[in-house]
């Protein structure tokens, strides 16, 4: 999900590598959940995220999509989000003590949470929200270690590599307005709702060659 906003105004006007400190330790989020409320359709899940949760939970898809995420469309396309539960307003994953019941497998957002990510010349390096976490006084940490993702490196080609098929699937359907509909569903299919391997990044990757080859 695009955010035009100036980077200026939201971080602190840094831009960090995974090996850099920043000041986002938070202290494992003690009596604090504000981050889990009031999101709306924000908290965008790419195919890696519904790969965790689905194997780490022993869900299908269509059982996520029956209590705990939502289909929205997101700059054309069609991307399935986590639901906040109608009456609180909270991640439907939040439990009654305000803990993620999820967070050994939680989604990227989460992990990358109070960072973001600034996407350029093909890449992205991350900044530092300031203005989002609550808590007061964060510690510094290795950016590599707040993410909390095995193979990082990997981790961050694939985001790239999601980041920018996104993109290009939002120009060409701003010129083919007509197919959004049946491609948004095509690519549902291929890239969330079939299950993948255990090697996730070889079988995202060879989805990702046959739709470039049938889309370009």
């Amino acid at each position: 999900m695009k955010r035009n906003v100036d980077l200026k105004e939201i971080s602190d006007g840094r831009l960090y590598s995974s090996n850099d400190m920043v000041k986002a330790d938070c202290g494992n989020c003690e009596g604090c959940f504000a981050c889990c409320c009031g999101m709306g359709q924000s908290i965008v899940l790419d195919p890696m995220d519904i790969h965790r949760i689905t194997g780490g939970l022993n869900y299908t898809f269509d059982t996520l999509l029956a209590k705990y995420i939502e289909l929205n469309v997101v700059d054309g396309m069609i991307l399935p989000n986590l639901k906040m539960q109608d009456d609180t307003a909270r991640c439907a994953f939040l439990n009654e003590e305000g803990r993620c019941s999820i967070h050994p497998i939680r989604p990227g957002i989460c992990r990358l949470f109070p960072l973001g990510r600034y996407y350029e010349n093909g890449s992205f390096q991350y900044f530092l929200q300031t203005h989002e976490c609550r808590k007061e006084n964060r510690a510094k940490i290795k950016v590599k270690k707040w993410m909390d993702t095995p193979n990082l490196k990997k981790y961050e080609e694939y985001i790239i590599k999601w980041h920018y098929f996104l993109k290009d699937m939002e120009a060409y359907l701003e010129e083919h307005p007509e197919e959004e509909k049946t491609i948004g569903m095509s690519l549902l299919k291929i890239f969330y709702m079939q299950p993948y391997g255990e090697d996730f990044y070889a079988e995202f990757d060879r989805r990702l060659s046959e739709v470039k080859k049938l889309m370009y």
